[in-house]
């Protein structure tokens, strides 16, 4: 026989109770408000090539802005540390050289060379193991 499932009332509701008056308010504010109505750009000036002379502080697009070139060089420099940190990172050393953190040996290869694959991104693989 089953029973009815109960009803748990208490201060675990709270939270929710917050969440839908706040979506009533925030409801209420976006129905009774009114914007202005869209500007746009004035003239027939094209506003991606606007944007290409700002990024490089150009002289020549259609819309007065700032210069971003400062900005584009940060934003490069950091990108390229990234990246080749991320590959520093991806290295590891062995035996006093740099390898990849994953290298397969190949079948034709001579076992006789005493290194060792690591196959699943750590653990050891002898040649022995690889056959299986």
């Amino acid at each position: 026989m089953t029973t009815r499932p109960k009803v748990k009332s208490g201060s675990h509701l709270l939270p929710g109770l917050v969440a839908v008056a706040l979506f009533v308010v925030l409801v209420a504010v976006f129905l009774t408000s009114s914007f202005d109505a869209p500007v746009g750009f004035p003239g027939g000036g094209s506003v991606t090539a606007a944007i290409g002379y700002a990024l490089f502080n150009l002289d020549g697009g259609a819309y007065p802005s700032e210069g971003f070139l400062v900005a584009f060089e940060v934003i490069d420099l950091a990108l390229v540390a990234a990246l080749a940190a991320a590959v520093m990172l991806a290295k590891t050393e062995e035996n006093g050289r740099i390898a990849g953190a994953l290298r397969f040996i190949s079948p034709d290869r001579d076992a006789d060379e005493g290194e060792t694959a690591r196959a699943d991104g750590g653990r050891e693989v002898t040649t022995e193991e690889e056959g299986r």
